[in-house]
C-alpha cells in the first residue's frame, strides 16, 4: 500500500537529484576546480559533462513544481496512494530523463521529460479539483 509517507520519500529523492548529476559531470572531465565552476564546465571538451551538467539544470527546473504539485495536492485530500503514485513515476522519469540527457539520446530523454511534466500537471489539476469540489 502506498502512503504520503511515499511521496515525501519521492521529494526527497527529486531534491537530491540534481546533486547526482553534477556529480556525474565534475567527474567526467579534466580535474575539477572549485574557483571557476561555471568557467570549469564551458571549457570542457568532453560532451558527457556537458550533458550531465544540462541534466543538473533540468532537475533543479523541475523540481519545484513537483514538490509543490505533491504538497497541494496532499492539502487539498487527493488520495494519498495516488499522489504517491504519481511521485513514484515522476521519479522514475526523472531518473530516466538524466540518464538520457546524458547518453545524449533527446528524442527519449524528451518522451521522459514529457511523461514527468504531466504528473506534475495531475498533482495539481487534481489539487485544484479537490479544492473547487469542497468549495
Amino acid at each position: 500500500m502506498l502512503t504520503l509517507s511515499t511521496a515525501y520519500w519521492c521529494v526527497l529523492i527529486a531534491a537530491l537529484l540534481p546533486y547526482a548529476w553534477v556529480m556525474i559531470a565534475k567527474s567526467s572531465g579534466e580535474r575539477y576546480s572549485n574557483r571557476d565552476p561555471r568557467g570549469w564546465i564551458a571549457r570542457q571538451e568532453n560532451p558527457r559533462v556537458h550533458f550531465a551538467n544540462g541534466a543538473q539544470l533540468n532537475a533543479f527546473e523541475a523540481f519545484a513544481p513537483f514538490a509543490a504539485g505533491v504538497v497541494l495536492a496532499q492539502l487539498a485530500g487527493v488520495n494519498a496512494e495516488r499522489i504517491a503514485l504519481l511521485a513514484i513515476i515522476f521519479v522514475v522519469l526523472r531518473v530516466l530523463h538524466g540518464l538520457l540527457y546524458i547518453g545524449n539520446k533527446p528524442p527519449l530523454r524528451s518522451l521522459a521529460w514529457f511523461g514527468a511534466f504531466v504528473c506534475v500537471l495531475l498533482l495539481l489539476v487534481q489539487a485544484a479539483l479537490r479544492i473547487g469540489a469542497t468549495a
